[in-house]
């Protein structure tokens, strides 16, 4: 396997070599999961002050969360065939809820003395979300990232094995329909060392923020 892979970083393999079908995973990766923080976290915060848009919201999103992204599948395919769109959209179903979550429950328990204080200095919507909000929930928020990061990672994966024409995913399909289990097994293991890299850096994010807030 080992020559294998030093093979595929060299020499292209289903329109590609081993890195360049990183680096368009990586790709859509980055845009499925950055949507679904830039969504997520600040819907998550706004759920966890409103208690009327948190009545709103909740209804629809416990319906949604419990669809597997794999699920999304088919209409990704309907809708956006092998583009980057499909992948993304299964990404950010996968990525989404976590960071919703997180994000509200590190709002909800901000002490409310703080958030008193702030709306007595008439402290509109928007400063009260940057700054009140997002800084005293930002362990939880980071915490929820990595969860997200994982998800949105192995979601990506799945939708490349139906969906795309590059990407690792794409690559062991190729693999298997050419019956080469190396090419099958390199696959995999590069899937799981991209997914080490990335939990390790969001580790180590979250680490600093918990002692920077004098967390343990």
């Amino acid at each position: 396997m080992a020559e294998r892979f030093a093979t595929l970083t060299e020499r292209p393999f289903a329109g590609g070599t081993l890195p360049a079908h990183v680096a368009s995973s990586l790709q859509r990766f980055m845009v499925g999961y950055l949507l679904a923080a830039a969504v997520g976290v600040p819907l998550g915060l706004t759920m966890g002050w409103s208690r009327l848009l948190d009545d709103i919201v909740t209804p629809i999103f416990d319906g949604l969360r419990f669809i597997a992204p794999i699920a999304w599948v088919p209409f990704a395919a309907l809708w956006f065939g092998t583009g980057i769109g499909g992948p993304i959209l299964i990404i950010f179903a996968g990525a989404f809820p976590p960071c919703l979550i997180n994000a509200y429950r590190g709002a909800r328990y901000i002490d409310a003395r703080l958030l008193e204080a702030a709306e007595m200095l008439g402290t509109p919507g928007y400063r009260m979300i940057a700054e009140v909000l997002l800084p005293a929930a930002l362990p939880s928020i980071v915490a929820g990232l990595r969860i997200s990061a994982g998800l949105g990672w192995q979601s990506l994966v799945g939708a490349e094995l139906i969906v795309a024409s590059t990407g690792v995913g794409y690559m062991m399909v190729q693999a298997q329909g050419a019956v080469s289990t190396a090419t099958v097994m390199v696959g995999m293991v590069a899937i799981g060392l991209v997914g080490v890299i990335i939990d390790v850096a969001l580790r180590t994010l979250e680490t600093r923020l918990r002692r920077h807030h004098g967390q343990s």
